[in-house]
């Protein structure tokens, strides 16, 4: 199994930024696209941005220009560098997976507990 464990979420001001954090750890093979998402009260989960394993990355149009995707493959870790936030950013922030805990064995998606970002105006 992986487990995805995020952090760095938190009460922030529009206009500010936050680090969050993402730390795979368990039986890795191999860590394929990863992703952050969100979910907002009485809203459907949606993606913000995927990074590859070779690091390309995608956004989604709210967040182009606004947020940055990286990741440490020899850490297991990626980032989500957030800037310029607004309260529309308000949402439980999920870390994605798809992974191989063997070769051989299927990708498989994982997802982390979540963690909060709220942003006041």
């Amino acid at each position: 199994q992986v487990q995805l464990v995020e952090s760095g979420g938190g009460l922030v001001q529009a206009g500010g930024s936050l680090r969050l954090t993402c730390v795979a750890s368990g039986t890795i093979f191999s860590l394929n696209v990863m992703g952050w998402y969100r979910q907002a009260p009485g809203k459907q989960r949606e993606l913000v941005a995927t990074i590859s394993s070779s690091g390309s990355t995608n956004y989604a149009d709210s967040v182009t220009g606004r947020f940055t995707f990286s990741r440490d493959g020899a850490k297991n870790t990626v980032y989500l560098q957030m800037n310029s936030l607004k309260p529309e950013d308000t949402a439980v922030y999920y870390c994605n997976a798809l992974g191989k805990t063997h070769w051989g064995s299927p990708i498989l998606n994982y997802w982390g507990q979540g963690t909060q970002v709220t942003v006041s105006s």
